[in-house]
């Protein structure tokens, strides 16, 4: 085997530290001087980086050591007509991406459920997720301290009321394991998503259990509750909003906008459960990462939030009239007040859709369930008629027309 070069010790000095500005520098000239000490030191050209339509104080909060901004490509899909609890009518949606052929797949996906007399969507579910660790000495005492919570839930909430106005504890679940208690704390948040609103109110509850119930350690965070990553648990439990959208596509929209037929589409689908299946998928989709990360750039969404989010399950099912589909996603995390929602774009794009500030999260939940049921019919009928690699080819990078 070749035997490696060795690697020498790089020493980082005063000088490869980036500068420290007085309140992080998020005005004008201290950004520019930021951005021209990193141009300077890795010789990169920051011209498009530092060409900000908008404020930089607008960023304090949102980020740290700011050097200007990154210009992503967006687009709007649509028309589509939502009949739902929250979100009625018809909508554009806007989408940031650099994928070519996304925003046409989902376009021509929302139009034919448009074609077809609109998607019907529902809110299930609204309840953010928080999930400590507690340590006990023995069995007994972590078995009893489930019931000892149920007796107190109303002190809790009064420590929850400590730390914010806008986040309500409403439920709470142990799961046991020897000497352990994973305590799954369930949040409302109203119009945001909250995370760092409900562990700072988890911070204080965990504190209030510590101090009135003896001998309890804790750490908090367990894992479980599913934040950033995939797992079974979402699917279930879920996480943020729990949102459904469903529509019939009659035969003659099927063959006249989406090429295919309902039987065609129903061997598509379930030849590709039974591959996701051996995959050990979580969920069941076509593309839905695809449409969620372009509706949160867009919008000023925590990115991240798509692993979550995306946990879902299409279904395709067959009817005499045509094919019934549907997507249910038990973990959408979106939010339309706090973070980058308030940012000048993100609050533009959200503007497209009715969708800006208090009130509007749960019709934005309902208006994006059902953009993310038009990717999934689109992505299945370029499958199953064949046309998948052809659209790609025409509308994407390759031969763009």
């Amino acid at each position: 085997m070749e035997k490696l070069d060795a690697v020498e010790d790089i020493e980082i000095g005063p000088d490869d530290l980036l500068p420290r500005l007085k309140d992080n520098g998020y005005d004008v000239e201290r950004v520019a001087r930021r951005r021209a000490w990193v141009a300077r030191k890795t010789g990169a050209e920051l011209a498009h980086v530092g060409s900000a339509s908008w404020d930089s104080e607008l960023m304090r909060g949102n980020i740290e050591n700011p050097i200007g901004v990154a210009q992503v490509p967006m687009g709007v899909a649509g028309p589509v007509l939502v009949l739902g609890q929250n979100a009625r009518g018809l909508f554009y949606v806007p989408m940031a991406t650099t994928e070519g052929a996304l925003i046409r797949s989902y376009e021509r996906g929302m139009v034919a459920l448009t074609k077809a007399g609109g998607v019907q969507t529902a809110l299930l579910a609204d309840e953010n997720q928080t999930a400590p660790a507690f340590f006990f000495d023995d069995v007994a005492r972590a078995s009893a301290f489930a019931g000892w919570l149920n007796e107190h839930m109303s002190d809790m909430r009064d420590a929850v009321a400590t730390t914010t106005r806008h986040g309500k504890l409403v439920s709470l679940r142990c799961y046991q394991t020897g000497r352990q208690v994973i305590v799954n704390f369930g949040f409302r948040t109203g119009d945001a998503q909250g995370m760092n609103m409900i562990v700072r109110a988890t911070d204080a509850v965990c504190q209030w259990i510590q101090s009135h119930y003896e001998g309890t350690r804790y750490f908090l965070f367990s894992g479980l509750c599913g934040e950033k990553r995939a797992s079974g648990f979402l699917m279930s439990r879920g996480k943020g909003k729990r949102v459904t959208a469903g529509a019939l596509l009659p035969n003659d929209v099927l063959r006249l906008y989406l090429h295919t037929t309902a039987d065609q589409m129903f061997r598509m689908w379930q030849a590709t459960v039974i591959g996701n299946i051996q995959a050990g998928a979580i969920g069941y989709t076509g593309h839905a990462a695809n449409g969620l990360a372009a509706i949160f750039i867009a919008t000023g969404q925590d990115v991240a939030n798509v692993v979550n989010s995306s946990c879902a399950v299409t279904v395709f099912e067959p009817q005499p009239a045509g094919l019934f589909v549907s997507v249910t996603l038990p973990a959408l995390s979106v939010a339309t007040v706090g973070g980058g929602t308030a940012l000048p774009t993100p609050r533009e794009a959200l503007g497209i859709m009715d969708c800006v500030g208090t009130g509007k999260a749960s019709k934005l939940a309902e208006i994006v369930a059902a953009t993310i049921l038009g990717g999934e019919v689109s992505m299945g009928a370029a499958i199953s008629s064949g046309e998948f690699v052809g659209a790609h080819e025409r509308y994407g990078r390759n031969r763009p027309t």
